[in-house]
């Protein structure tokens, strides 16, 4: 096993790292920028050192300074987190270069899954369902408009190397095409250095299902069952549940088994997750596969009792995975709210700023991911998300109610939270009863 590791992110991903690190008896580096000097993750590490100002661009994201501290440190491996370099494959080959492991997937998984394009490409091949779209990537409006006459509107121009929302727009005719070619191209090169797009029919009001996958370096793939991620604004994941209700049994196989193949195919290594759109018709269709840990990795965790980050950092370490699929069983039922620093009432406007007062909800199957702490000066350079509550049920009506019960007793004074609009997603009839579809904030929420 190894006896160090540098996690190369910050907040409550990189607490989470760290306490998988200090359970497996692993001393951890941390990494922070100037804004982060009295971050928790800081606190908790074994060792902490500084990698630049404020501006991800010259911290987080800066390749060299992170290995330069990995070297001087002598660490065994990174773990990259989620979000920042975390995708990257120059920075997975990097590592490799400076003889450290990559806590992921080989950089050509990377390259290969981290283009939407390219990876729907491999699915079509080895017969995964993807959703009716251009053949590989377009580079004029022109070229989407000609797809999106063909295959019919509403379509969805989307950046092959996109993520979060940001690269994607729907278009319901086709003299909105141009325009918002130019407005999606021109962000996805601002936020990925990437503009190359493609197009795909926009299924409408679909359920949003992923699988999470493990799988180690000797050609051993199992999942652990899907969880819902349907609840979201702005393509931007809200609450995410596991079980979907909506998944029988017999579909939930059959999905197990396509996402099983699509890591298959690409010979994935370690953790990802292989995502889909369910129609109203019960057809669903590949969209993407994340190479990476996923923010909602807790809600799976929780019915299944296995440790993602541990069975991370053990596949890297070049151990057998040590679960089959007739090992793996689901138990009751998890739901997770993404606790963000934002106000609601104010079109979602982040609210950095210094916490006053902290109450954290606890009691049996409760669990919080984060890294805040009363008097913590939530910074304004980064993600607005303070943290994950998740709990645990036997069913999905009792994880409800738990999940109510805990927003009402989570305090959070000092900065404006989502706690109550998550308390309002939670008792809305039409969640209630898993009546929704990815509209469901706009049409029922928002109103």
């Amino acid at each position: 096993m190894f006896s160090k590791v540098l996690i190369a992110n910050r907040g409550e991903i990189a607490v989470r790292i760290i306490r998988a690190c200090r359970e497996m008896r692993i001393q951890t580096v941390a990494v922070y920028s100037e804004a982060d000097k009295e971050s928790l993750h800081v606190q908790l590490a074994d060792e902490a050192y500084c990698i630049g100002p404020a501006v991800a661009t010259k911290s987080y994201l800066d390749m060299k300074n992170i290995l330069s501290i990995a070297v001087l440190t002598n660490v065994d491996a990174i773990h990259p987190g989620f979000g920042f370099l975390s995708e990257n494959p120059t920075f997975a080959k990097m590592c490799r270069e400076c003889n450290i492991v990559f806590i992921g997937p080989s950089h050509d998984i990377i390259s290969q899954m981290g283009n939407k394009s390219c990876a729907r490409d491999i699915m079509k091949q080895i017969g995964v369902p993807v959703v009716p779209g251009s053949e590989g990537v377009i580079d004029t409006a022109k070229e989407a408009i000609t797809v999106a006459d063909k295959i019919g509107y509403p379509v969805m121009l989307k950046a092959s190397a996109g993520g979060g929302g940001r690269g994607m727009r729907i278009v319901h005719q086709k003299n909105d095409i141009e325009r918002m070619f130019k407005t999606a191209r021109s962000e996805a090169l601002s936020a990925f250095g990437d503009g190359t797009m493609y197009v795909e029919k926009f299924i409408e009001n679909p359920r949003h299902i992923e699988f999470q996958i493990l799988a180690d370096n000797y050609g051993n793939i199992i999942h652990l069952g899907e969880r819902d991620c349907t609840v979201q604004r702005r393509n931007q994941k809200v609450l995410e549940e596991a079980p979907s209700r909506i998944i029988s049994n017999e579909l939930r196989e059959k999905m197990g088994k396509d996402a099983v193949l699509a890591a298959s195919a690409v010979k994935y290594q370690n953790a990802g997750t292989v995502e889909f759109l369910l129609d109203k018709n019960g057809d669903y269709y590949f969209i993407e596969m994340n190479t990476r840990i996923q923010v909602e990795h807790p809600v799976t965790e929780l019915i299944t009792g296995i440790d993602i980050v541990k069975e991370q950092i053990k596949i890297a370490c070049g151990d057998v995975l040590r679960y089959t699929q007739e090992d793996v069983n689901f138990t009751g039922h998890a739901i997770e709210c993404r606790i963000n620093a934002e106000d609601p009432d104010n079109g979602f406007m982040p609210c950095p700023g210094v916490i006053d007062v902290l109450n954290i909800p606890g009691g049996n199957g409760v669990r919080m991911d984060t890294s805040i702490y009363q008097g913590y000066k939530v910074p304004s350079s980064y993600d607005s998300m303070l943290g994950k509550l998740i709990v645990h049920g036997e069913d999905r009506d009792s994880a409800i109610l738990k999940m109510k019960r805990a927003l009402d007793e989570f305090v959070i004074e000092g900065i404006k939270t989502n706690i109550h609009f998550q308390y309002k997603i939670l008792s809305n009839e039409m969640f209630e009863n898993s009546q929704y579809d990815t509209g469901f904030i706009n049409d029922y929420i928002l109103v």
